[in-house]
């Protein structure tokens, strides 16, 4: 036998007997690296009710991440028509549908006036330029090695233009559809303030 080949069989056993390759180790990073990923989604436009969200291609809710980018343009239509965008909102839901205490949370988070939080998940919209989004419209999602630890759940980032961490949106998976819903919207914490609100800008 080729010299070589026998000195990278003997050293392969001793590898093996002394468990210097933990094929348990590589298999978790190869799964991490895969859970390492992030989807960007494009519109040309925001839908201004059900019909129009529903007339996307991300609306067969096949796929954790477009359920993720529809949440956020649900909530671009809750400044001009809150009913609308709780419309939108409890399709995105499934099964349950946006609770009192949902509603009021979202309220809540947009006290003041300040819808530009949603703006701010847009690329190219910064604090700078008052998170104007740049056309078309483009949202990244992303997920971690974590995001879909617990089978048929997944938490989802979105990525703000005005913050320095990405925030979550929770969903769960049904099973006899394939669909994915939002479960939890927890992006909605403050970001940076628009230059055109900073006194201090």
């Amino acid at each position: 036998m080729d010299k070589k080949i026998l000195d990278f069989i003997t050293g392969l056993g001793r590898n093996l007997s002394g468990g210097k390759l933990n094929f348990g180790n590589i298999a978790s990073k190869a799964g991490a690296k895969l859970q390492n990923k992030t989807q960007t989604f494009t519109f040309q436009a925001l839908p201004r009710n059900l019909a129009e969200l529903q007339a996307l291609p991300e609306a067969s809710l096949t796929d954790p991440y477009a359920t993720a980018a529809l949440s956020l343009l649900a909530l671009t239509r809750f400044k001009d028509s809150r009913a609308e965008s709780i419309e939108m909102l409890n399709f995105l839901k499934g099964p349950d549908n946006c609770s009192n205490a949902e509603i009021q949370h979202i309220s809540d988070r947009f006290m003041d006036g300040k819808f530009f939080k949603v703006n701010s998940y847009f690329e190219g919209a910064t604090p700078a330029n008052n998170y104007t989004p740049a056309l078309p419209y483009r949202v990244k999602i992303s997920s971690n090695p974590y995001s879909f630890q617990n089978e048929g759940w997944a938490t989802l980032y979105l990525h703000s233009g005005g913050a320095d961490n990405p925030r979550p949106v929770k969903l769960r998976k049904k099973p006899s559809t394939g669909q994915w819903f939002v479960v939890e919207i927890q992006y909605l914490g403050d970001v940076r303030t628009p230059v055109a609100e900073d006194k201090w800008a």
